[in-house]
């Protein structure tokens, strides 16, 4: 054996006796996630970007993250001063790689002294009729993969690595409003 080890790679016998290689199946799930860590990061950096601005100076502009709820609450003197403080959060999460759209705006309300409030909800997980729908799609798609709902995700297999791909890049394309992840590929 020459000081030189092989590894041994696993077949299976076939009933003619026959080696042959594993078809294994890959697959990746479809969910809609945000990375709390980076969303407290981008909420701090605007909240010290409301603290110091000079248009900022005096009012009320501010920003609560309520991770139990998943909701922020955005609270300015006026509605345009809201709009601002809600785009300067936009620009710090687009920074930091949160995706914009995950942002589910509230109904504007009057708060007390004359200042103006709005809770903006975190899209996460997805919605049933959404994964019927993604489902109802790849099947629409003719391409030997399957897909099935599982809780707030849809977990998509098929034996060709091109063909999950396929799936991906059309789901990047035609899938819902809020943001999708493609994790677990194997």
């Amino acid at each position: 054996m020459g000081g030189h080890n092989s590894t041994l790679i696993p077949k299976r016998l076939s009933l003619t006796g026959v080696c042959s290689k594993v078809a294994d199946n890959h697959s990746f799930d479809v969910v809609s996630e945000i990375n709390h860590v980076e969303l407290h990061n981008a909420v701090t950096q605007a909240q010290h970007e409301c603290a110091v601005r000079y248009d900022f100076k005096g009012t009320r502009a501010s920003i609560e993250f309520n991770k139990k709820d998943n909701t922020l609450k955005i609270e300015a003197d006026h509605k345009g001063q809201l709009e601002t403080v809600l785009q300067v959060l936009k620009e710090k999460m687009a920074k930091r790689g949160v995706p914009v759209n995950a942002l589910i705006r509230g109904k504007l309300e009057d708060a007390t002294h004359d200042t103006v409030r709005e809770t903006v909800s975190l899209h996460s997980g997805i919605d049933a009729d959404d994964a019927r729908k993604i489902v109802k799609d790849i099947k629409q798609m003719k391409i030997k993969v399957q897909a099935q709902i599982m809780d707030d995700k849809v977990r998509v297999t098929g034996k060709k690595l091109d063909d999950l791909q396929t799936v991906i890049a059309h789901l990047k394309e035609n899938g819902p409003k809020y943001p999708l992840q493609f994790v677990n590929f194997t």
